[in-house]
């Protein structure tokens, strides 16, 4: 029997882990080659949710295209469609209202918030606490109210447009955001309190998943994961757009390389992010909320590139005219793609119940990655 058991054990097996899997967070194939429970290799299979939003955006107006790239990574719509309208606006030379760039930087912080506490109670119920689950969804709910009271939806809004925004702030919106930011700096303490400094959760994710800042850079990890790795890649400190130019704010940053550096630089980013928003929202300039933009919008034949910072990283978007209504073509830099590319480096060698958690610090969102 013990010659048997140590046949097994120096086997090496080959077995999928989705597409249909709770800890793959969508539909993401996993080719894993293991000897034992230890990981060997991981092999991601992308493509099961493809949509070609990219393809599609080339038979679009400008002003619809909106509509798809919120769809991406819909937990970061707001600043998906803020880096389109951005592309936009740079190359038809087009200054929107100082009150637009202040509305978008608060939405976009908001979503940023709302990002992050889902992925905080996905990630506790992985590693098996499920009460962590109901107290970010508590928390995230508050965001979503004030979203679908001034832009009528609560996931995917398609509020921005070029120019500007499709309508102004509800009135109750300043006030709102206001006491959301007293509620949630006492409730952020409980997420501390319940998985931070929790000792199972410590053990499963300190030292677990290791990407140093040279491969953080090589594989273009970016976002959280990025900067968990020592990696200075935040693009609201290095190209600041909006307000982040004029607004004081700490780029995260953590050493370790671990799925709990990961961790941790999320949890203070949305302290970070609360601050951000609480010295803009007394200020907001009165003023319109768009400028005024022709029916069908033409941009001047070339190529455009803008970038921001996305929940989950950098977020590009690439737009080559030649003249028309319509895109010739249109790349979209994915952060979720190439964050996704550096799983078989940070899971080498771990266990398999490792990978799970591995997989949660990297926050991915699989339509960002199918696009």
């Amino acid at each position: 029997m013990a010659e048997i058991i140590q046949d097994i054990q120096e086997q090496e097996y080959i077995i999928n882990m989705g597409p249909q899997h709770p800890s793959t967070h969508g539909v993401l194939r996993l080719v894993l080659s293991l000897r034992g429970e230890t990981v060997l290799s991981v092999q991601p299979h992308c493509g099961y949710i493809h949509r070609g939003i990219e393809k599609m955006c080339e038979r679009l107006t400008y002003q619809q295209i909106i509509h798809l790239t919120d769809r991406l990574d819909y937990l970061s719509a707001h600043i998906n469609n803020h880096a389109v309208c951005m592309a936009v606006e740079t190359a038809l030379g087009i200054e929107i209202p100082e009150r637009v760039k202040y509305i978008r930087t608060i939405m976009d912080e908001l979503a940023r918030i709302a990002s992050h506490q889902l992925w905080w109670c996905s990630f506790g119920m992985d590693l098996g606490a499920l009460t962590a689950f109901f107290y970010g969804l508590r928390d995230r709910e508050p965001i979503l109210d004030i979203f679908e009271e001034s832009t009528g939806g609560r996931l995917i809004q398609s509020y921005y447009t070029p120019g500007g925004l499709m309508k102004d702030i509800h009135p109750d919106f300043q006030k709102r955001v206001k006491d959301y930011i007293i509620y949630f700096r006492k409730k952020i303490g409980e997420y501390d309190q319940l998985l931070s400094g929790n000792v199972i959760m410590n053990q499963r994710t300190q030292g677990i998943g290791k990407l140093t800042k040279e491969e953080a850079i090589s594989f273009g990890v970016t976002g959280p994961s990025g900067r968990g790795s020592g990696f200075e890649c935040d693009v609201r400190k290095h190209r600041p757009y909006g307000m982040y130019g004029k607004v004081e704010f700490k780029e995260i940053l953590r050493s370790e390389g671990d799925a709990f550096a990961r961790y941790m630089v999320r949890m203070d980013e949305m302290r970070e992010s609360l601050n951000i928003i609480e010295q803009l929202i007394d200020n907001i300039p009165a003023g319109d909320f768009t400028v005024k933009m022709k029916p069908v919008i033409k941009l001047p034949e070339g190529e455009y590139y803008q970038r921001v910072e996305a929940a989950r990283g950098e977020f590009g978007v690439f737009i080559s005219s030649k003249g028309e209504k319509y895109p010739y073509r249109i790349k979209l830099r994915s952060p979720n793609f190439s964050n996704l590319s550096a799983l078989h480096t940070m899971a080498n060698g771990q266990k398999i119940a490792d990978l799970v958690a591995i997989g949660a610090s990297l926050d991915y969102v699989i339509p960002d990655i199918d696009r």
